[in-house]
């Protein structure tokens, strides 16, 4: 029996300091609810929590930079609305002023509200923002917004492209007799006294036929036996059945003639002689030559696509004219305007720097000369302007259209890139918790265990201590 070492107190000691440790991390789990509280707790565990807890507040931040797209796509598609409801209305307006029913005082009330409808598009697109962000105003720098080209409703083939158009008769179409709409005005081809004069001139092969007013002559060589049996000293035509003719003679068209070549070889044709100024019969001047139809067509088709260009010139290159085999074509130079920059700017809905994790949102300048409206005109004497700005609008109401539907397609792709965020982190936080997290039930188990453990471990000690007292006995 020794008293300077109670190895029974001692030890009893040792496992009470133990479950009193054990008792504390217990007390610290459950008051806390994370089961690692220091990276004592579980080393591999913390650095696992902390990349997921990275994950999280990241893919938090990054569904609520969504939303915020979606509010901003909103915006600006909602201004949109608007901007197509006037267009709608110019529309109208300017399908009013085509008709030709309309004063000159009627067609400048309409143009007095088209100007006003044009002048809020352009303040819609100049104070739409969000977040102090002006949306429909553009970006940085400026481009040349090329119209889209029109044909001035000409009947053709009209061949778009970035900056030039092309427009294409057909071959026939402006041949002799036929009828062709121009400017909303009909017209019949026909050909001046020169041009019939040119086309008879022309045969001179023996044997080619020329109808004039019902007669038919036949071009004969010299010293040749004519249809009539006689012999022509002289080349020439002779009138079919003239048995008296013995000398060719030179046809003379003159006005009013109806005219027919038949060549001996190729096609014949058919003409009416017309005396004609400027390409215009003074007869009738809703004849014209094919010649006068070309150039009333390139001053339509200039017309037509210079609604809406504030830069450059609307032209027409080269000298185009009719071909009867070829048609005739006109290559257009279109004009365009200046305007902004299209708006971008990216929306990150991703927690990692990969650039995957970027949205990126454009909007143009949705303002009138990207529209191709600026100045628009309906205030003319015919209506002509009014039929060409439809076109014009027509145009606008696509740009705004297109620009939309882009708008509407991202604003779904990011409430789906929102529902895969949240799906992300509410599996995420999941795992972390069973990582992170305090199991209440096992540690309360763990806290009793100890408790008791505590409770016994002192009790045994102080039996230990107890047991030194019979020395004392002994030295009695």
């Amino acid at each position: 029996m020794v008293v300077q070492h109670n190895m029974q107190a001692a030890n009893a000691n040792r496992m009470l300091n133990v479950t009193t440790g054990q008792q504390a991390k217990s007390t610290e789990k459950l008051s806390s609810g994370y089961r690692i509280n220091r990276a004592a707790d579980d080393a591999a565990g913390l650095s696992i929590s902390e990349k997921m807890r990275k994950q999280i507040r990241g893919l938090d931040k990054a569904s609520s930079n969504a939303e915020d797209g979606v509010s901003s796509v909103q915006t600006a598609e909602g201004a949109l609305t608007e901007v197509h409801s006037m267009l709608q209305r110019m529309n109208e307006l300017a399908t009013q002023s085509a008709n030709g029913t309309n004063s000159t005082t009627d067609r400048s009330a309409i143009q007095d509200e088209i100007s006003q409808l044009t002048t809020e598009i352009d303040r819609v697109a100049e104070t739409t923002k969000f977040n102090e962000t002006y949306l429909l105003k553009g970006g940085d720098g400026t481009k040349q917004e090329y119209m889209k080209g029109h044909d001035a409703g000409l009947k053709g083939v009209l061949t778009d492209g970035t900056t030039k158009a092309t427009f294409k008769v057909a071959a026939g179409a402006l041949d002799e007799g036929k009828s062709v709409t121009i400017g909303g005005k009909d017209y019949t081809i026909g050909s001046t006294v020169n041009d019939v004069q040119t086309a008879v001139d022309r045969l001179t092969a023996a044997d080619d036929k020329v109808t004039v007013n019902d007669k038919t002559y036949t071009y004969v060589a010299a010293n040749s036996e004519a249809p009539g049996g006689q012999t022509v000293t002289t080349a020439g035509w002779v009138l079919d059945g003239d048995k008296t003719s013995t000398t060719g003679t030179k046809l003379t068209i003159t006005n009013g003639d109806k005219v027919t070549t038949t060549p001996k070889t190729g096609a014949s044709a058919s003409y009416t002689a017309a005396e004609m100024d400027n390409g215009v019969s003074k007869a009738d001047p809703s004849i014209i030559s094919a010649e006068k139809a070309v150039s009333l067509m390139k001053d339509e088709l200039i017309a037509a696509n210079k609604v809406g260009v504030t830069n450059g010139t609307v032209e027409i290159t080269g000298n185009p004219a009719y071909d009867k085999d070829n048609g005739v074509t006109f290559n257009i130079n279109k004009g365009s305007a200046e305007v902004a920059n299209k708006l971008s700017f990216s929306l990150h809905v991703g927690s990692d720097a990969d650039m995957t994790n970027k949205i990126t949102v454009g909007i143009e300048t949705m303002n009138s000369s990207y529209l191709g409206i600026k100045g628009l005109n309906v205030n003319d004497d015919s209506g002509i302007a009014g039929t060409y700005a439809i076109d014009a609008i027509s145009d606008a109401l696509q740009k705004v259209s297109d620009q939309r539907s882009s708008l509407g397609a991202v604003q779904n792709r990011l409430e789906h890139t929102i529902d895969n965020l949240d799906n992300v982190v509410e599996n995420t936080t999941s795992a972390e918790s069973r990582i992170r997290d305090t199991d209440m039930a096992k540690e309360m188990v763990n806290y009793s265990k100890n408790n008791i453990l505590a409770q016994a471990g002192q009790s045994m000690l102080a039996q230990a201590n107890q047991s030194n007292q019979g020395v004392l006995s002994l030295l009695q």
